[in-house]
């Protein structure tokens, strides 16, 4: 399920007040998942080679620090090695309270950081938030509708609900 980030569907907070109700609505969900719970916080990045800096600038680091390499997926279908790429996803397992998040989720809305997710460590809840809103995905369909119900002003109105 996908819910927006500001009122009407807006991507980028322009205020304060509008950084206020992204980070309230993120935090929001992040509660209703993890309260409770340990949580995985997961960054990623991407280079042309295994061990390379990434091939972007991204503050990553200094935003997720303490973060491990968790896992390196790898594209080499390409002939080319100069078109081989590799995302590397880095977690730390930390108790999930309101607000742990606030910086990385910061960027996340002014997309600074374009790839991040938190998840409990059953890999039952997957909170994926983007520059616009973010992608939940739950463990049962009861607890989809639940959620879904209980911020229905939060979702698109566009039929295909993106």
């Amino acid at each position: 399920m996908r819910f927006h980030s500001l009122p009407g569907s807006k991507r980028y907070p322009e205020s304060e007040d509008e950084y206020a109700i992204v980070l309230d609505r993120y935090n929001t969900v992040l509660d209703e998942l993890f309260a409770g719970m340990d949580v995985l916080v997961v960054t990623m990045d991407w280079s042309t080679t295994l061990t390379g800096p990434a091939g972007y600038p991204t503050p990553r680091e200094a935003l997720h620090p303490g973060s491990t390499h968790w896992w390196t997926e790898s594209d080499q279908e390409d002939p080319d090695p100069e078109f081989h790429t590799h995302i590397r996803l880095y977690a730390d397992r930390r108790p999930w309270e309101r607000g742990c998040v606030d910086e990385l989720l910061r960027a996340v809305a002014d997309e600074v950081l374009v790839e991040a997710f938190f998840t409990d460590t059953g890999l039952r809840y997957i909170h994926h938030p983007y520059d616009g809103g973010t992608d939940i995905i739950m463990a049962t369909r009861e607890q989809h509708d639940r959620l879904r119900d209980r911020h229905s002003g939060w979702l698109s109105s566009h039929p295909a609900g993106l």
